[in-house]
């Protein structure tokens, strides 16, 4: 049995925007022959999938991928100031 279309949509969002906003976004809808509501959800979408995929992964080149997994693989670099900085209390801690 095939799901109907209207089914499949469970959730509604209203959204509040100034006319010129509305307006330029449904002239873009228009030109992808789509509805208001199919464009602005489709472009929603395409751009969380982005930013959610920025989160996790990343592209470099070869060169640049091996400069990247040398700087991992390398051991720490002493930072004598950090370590005496962090080993003094700072205004955070609770005093004894």
């Amino acid at each position: 049995m095939m799901r109907s279309e209207s089914a499949l949509k469970e959730t509604k969002v209203q959204l509040r925007m100034r006319p010129l906003q509305k307006d330029v976004i449904a002239r873009a809808a228009e030109l992808k022959q789509t509805t208001l509501t199919n464009f602005m959800v489709e472009q929603a979408f395409h751009s969380a999938q982005q930013i959610l995929a920025d989160q996790t992964h990343f592209y470099l080149s070869p060169e640049r991928w091996a400069e990247f997994c040398a700087a991992l693989d390398a051991p720490p670099k002493k930072k004598p100031k950090l370590k005496k900085l962090l080993a003094e209390p700072s205004v955070f801690d609770e005093p004894e």
